[in-house]
């Protein structure tokens, strides 16, 4: 990449102003020594600033001038000059000056090659084809053992991509529920995260992730002032908000250039599907997040698929071209989804029994905040889980901080548990908890329950999964929602899974409109914003002599599936093979 010399021209300037004023400043009488210095240095900040801001406000047009989308028609409103700097200078920030300059240009397209998942079974994942991730899986060196290179190939109606950034767990989630649907489908899909691909784009991005992971753990934890200034921040998603995602895509396009266009990608993160859409694809399906309608979540150009009716609607109002945007569904896993009515009625045995502990599955965020609130919500669970109401299904994730904040808590409390490490063990506690009620027995029947209560035999009242790898503390959560009765969470992407949710306090305001929703279609409660709320709304979820509200909300999920709201991702999926026809 190059850029022009703006940096020291600009130090220039500042020189030139230096010796301009001097003479002036000179002429002042009883001004020497120290004073004039002073004066000199001042007047010379001032003057190289408005130059600064100046050079600032022109750069916005340099940059819009070579981008392949004009974002400002696309939103309809043209940026003041407070915003065609503050854009600017916030670009400047993130990729460089140089980024900011009439004359830079982007870097070479990174190569790229595909390695079969370590995970996911016929899944492929991309990576730059130079990356250590790529050689180890070769075996250590180009043409070794290990696992072997596969070209990224691509048919007509038969191949997808699925783009994403490894922000947090929820893209991630989303990006593999995508990929689940299209390798049942028997589509060749490739797994395409931008971070992956080791090159400076890929620096830029982890600059910002690591940005962001810091302030939700700091303003969850410090609350007050810092949560609420963060939380405005998380709903100010303007025009300017697009404009600078928009500006970041076009320095992200190296990361995508050497992909077949004529493939559709579907999108878990904007910037990628923005990124697509800039290189040149022909089909590109953005999976919106959240259900907060803000503009940097839209992919100009694509079609942006949403999970709630409200969105839908807000997103049109904003100006989103009603032929860019669709109400899809939610965003749930293959696997979750083809099993949620008999999952349903499973839950409703065994709260009607009166002898089962209700499971609550509590998972940690990728950017690890709320461990504050976690650990306080563990700590009032100390009488339902020593009295048999309650076992816990804790997903500590991959945060080696949080693993052990928890095991601190567990170990004061005096409260036994047992630690899973290692994927495949965790597996074969699913396999041993997922039973469904069998052709013959009644959701009550006493030979269901005879085989719930011996399958939970010698299980402790806390399972917490510790893991050093992202991925499995990323599936984890996924794998156990179908074993789980409740999950106690945030209201992120999991507010919008097929199970009774009790929504714990949010990072970030954008996320309360999810709670929202999981409240409106009756598999969740509303926020729970403090830990005297979540242990009330524990008591009536966990009830056992009334556990009406519990049933109410899987009778609801039955209900929901039968009128599609849980089918987003099979949507995208059946959306991309339509349009690779075309």
């Amino acid at each position: 990449m190059t850029s022009a010399p703006v940096l020291p021209q600009f130090l220039l300037l500042a020189g030139t102003a230096v010796v301009t004023c001097a003479p002036a400043l000179w002429s002042y009488g009883g001004i020497t020594g120290t004073a004039l210095i002073a004066a000199v240095v001042v007047q010379a900040v001032v003057f190289a600033t408005v130059v600064f801001i100046m050079y600032l406000s022109w750069a916005y047009g340099a940059m819009m001038s070579r981008n392949s989308l004009n974002v400002d028609t696309y939103t309809g409103k043209q940026p003041s000059f407070k915003d065609r700097v503050g854009v600017a200078f916030t670009h400047w920030m993130a990729a460089g000056l140089g980024a900011a300059s009439s004359r830079h240009t982007p870097s070479d397209p990174v190569p790229l090659e595909a390695m079969p998942s370590s995970f996911v079974d016929k899944l492929k994942v991309n990576h730059d084809s130079t990356s250590a991730a790529a050689i180890s899986l070769r075996g250590g060196a180009a043409g070794g053992g290990g696992t072997p290179r596969l070209a990224i190939r691509s048919s007509r109606g038969g191949t997808i991509f699925v783009g994403t950034i490894r922000m947090g767990f929820g893209h991630h989630r989303i990006a593999y529920a995508a990929s689940s649907w299209g390798l049942d489908a028997g589509m060749g899909t490739y797994f395409h995260d931008l971070l992956n691909i080791k090159s400076r784009e890929a620096g830029i991005i982890k600059k910002a992730d690591g940005l962001y992971s810091y302030c939700s753990r700091l303003a969850s934890e410090l609350g007050g002032v810092a949560e609420k200034m963060w939380g405005a921040m998380t709903l100010s998603g303007d025009e300017n908000s697009l404009r600078n995602s928009w500006q970041m895509a076009e320095e992200l396009k190296p990361l995508m250039m050497e992909l077949d266009k004529d493939v559709p990608v579907i999108t878990s993160h904007s910037l990628v599907g923005m990124t697509a859409v800039a290189c040149g694809f022909k089909h590109v399906i953005n999976l919106v997040i959240d259900n907060w309608a803000q503009w940097f979540v839209v992919v100009p150009g694509a079609i942006n698929l949403v999970q709630g009716p409200s969105n839908y609607e807000a997103l049109l109002r904003m100006g989103v071209p009603p032929d860019q945007v669709r109400l899809a569904g939610h965003w749930v896993p293959k696997g979750v989804h083809e099993t949620i009515d008999q999952d349903c009625r499973s839950r409703i045995a065994r709260a009607s029994s009166g002898v089962s502990a209700r499971r609550l599955l509590v998972p940690v965020g990728g950017a690890g905040a709320q461990r504050k609130f976690v650990s306080g919500f563990v700590r009032n669970l100390v009488e339902p889980l020593k009295d048999g109401r309650v076992r816990l299904l804790l997903n500590a994730g991959d945060h080696a901080s949080m693993q052990k904040s928890l095991k601190k808590c567990l170990e004061e409390l005096g409260i036994g548990f047992k630690v899973i490490s290692d994927f495949d063990e965790m597996k074969a506690l699913i396999a041993r908890l997922h039973l469904s009620i069998e052709e013959g027995e009644d959701d009550d029947s006493g030979a269901f329950m005879k085989r719930v209560l011996a399958a939970e035999e010698g299980l402790p009242p806390v399972i917490m999964f510790a893991f050093d790898d992202y991925f499995p503390a990323v599936a984890a959560t996924d794998l156990l929602v179908p074993v789980a009765d409740i999950l106690c969470c945030k209201p992120s992407e999991l507010a919008f899974y097929p199970l009774p949710k009790l929504m714990i306090r949010r990072v970030g305001d954008h996320e309360a409109h999810s709670a929202t929703r999981a409240a409106e279609i009756g598999d969740g409660t509303p926020e729970v914003r403090t830990l005297e709320s979540a242990a009330h709304y524990v008591e009536m979820l966990c009830s056992k002599e009334r556990p009406d509200l519990f049933v109410s909300m899987n009778q609801q999920i039955i209900k929901n599936l039968s009128i599609g709201i849980y089918d987003g991702c099979k949507v995208a999926v059946e959306l991309a093979a339509e349009l690779a026809k075309l």
